[in-house]
């Protein structure tokens, strides 16, 4: 064999396109944001950077990363296992960073989505809690009252209402809480207590913005008092809360969030105690990053101490 064909062999060599970390990082905050602007800022260059280099580690890869959607950009097979190579590096910096330590594996960014009243009473103690054990890492929430989807990107776990309709990745029903009318006592003694479904519903109601509900385990009012007027809506359970504490209305209110309130007051307990499942649903290579396995154990641990409190039976 000739000796310029080794030689050839060699340049072909030299010029194929090689994996470079700081692409690989670059794809890991798009993975995060789902958005290139949103990745240009976290890694400090412009939003044709981002392209750039997501384009040139699809040409080093052979084949896409990433593909667009409706809801910004989502990770491909390909580009799912690349963030995972990524993780590891991002790892090893900090690793160096803190001067050779041994380092950390649940560490990182996990962003996660939860309803409001989750995210403040339950995620928040449970992410305190895991940061104490675990200083390196950091946790992004995103409240939303939405359905779930494995395809949201840059999302690592969802917590929702509801039992999710997907077959793939993992869903698992973590808890359950209860829902009760509440009205503050200053509101009942100037307008009277119902003392049944028939009076209650001659009164106005606080609830979600029935036209922008998107869960349909939550369209309860249709069902348990479909005369009740809206009064205040809100997509936000902590501004019905409030509402219903200044005399808006009576509101139907998770008993976590009303009952640590002492001017509010449980209306017909007995006959009106909607509970509703809590899932929590992940990707399964999402569940492979040890910050994700430790943020959805962490989750499902605060869920299990806090079922008295989710279920309306231990009021603070």
């Amino acid at each position: 064999m000739p000796k310029p064909a080794l030689g050839l062999c060699r340049i072909a060599h030299m010029d194929a396109p090689t994996v470079r970390a700081d692409d690989l990082l670059t794809l890991l905050a798009v993975s995060r944001t789902g958005r290139y602007t949103a990745a240009a800022a976290v890694r400090g260059v412009d939003h044709t950077t981002v392209a750039r280099r997501i384009a040139a580690l699809e040409d080093a890869l052979g084949g896409r990363v990433v593909s667009a959607s409706g809801r910004g950009w989502e990770l491909t097979a390909l580009g799912r296992h690349a963030v995972e190579t990524a993780g590891r590096i991002e790892a090893a910096m900090s690793h160096l960073a803190g001067g050779g330590d041994e380092p950390d594996p649940v560490s990182g960014v996990v962003r996660m989505s939860a309803t409001d009243g989750f995210s403040a009473y339950i995620a928040a103690p449970a992410i305190a809690a895991l940061r104490r054990r675990h200083p390196s890492l950091t946790v992004e929430i995103v409240t939303a009252q939405r359905r779930a989807t494995l395809h949201r990107p840059g999302l690592d776990l969802e917590v929702v209402v509801g039992e999710p309709q997907t077959s793939r990745g993992q869903a698992v029903e973590i808890g359950r809480y209860t829902l009760g009318m509440y009205a503050s006592r200053a509101y009942l003694e100037q307008l009277g207590r119902p003392r049944t479904r028939d009076e209650l519903q001659q009164h106005r109601l606080v609830y979600f913005v029935d036209s922008m509900l998107q869960v349909e385990a939550l369209d309860l009012p249709r069902r348990v008092v479909p005369r009740m007027r809206d009064g205040v809506s809100s997509t936000n359970v902590l501004v019905q809360v409030e509402a219903t504490r200044a005399g808006a209305g009576i509101g139907m209110l998770p008993c976590f969030a009303a009952d640590r309130h002492d001017d509010l007051e449980r209306l017909l307990p007995d006959e009106i105690a909607e509970r509703l499942p809590y899932w929590m649903i992940a990707r399964d290579d999402a569940l492979r990053i040890p910050a994700v396995a430790a943020l959805a154990e962490a989750l499902r641990a605060q869920t299990e101490r806090s079922r008295a409190m989710l279920e309306g039976v231990d009021r603070p």
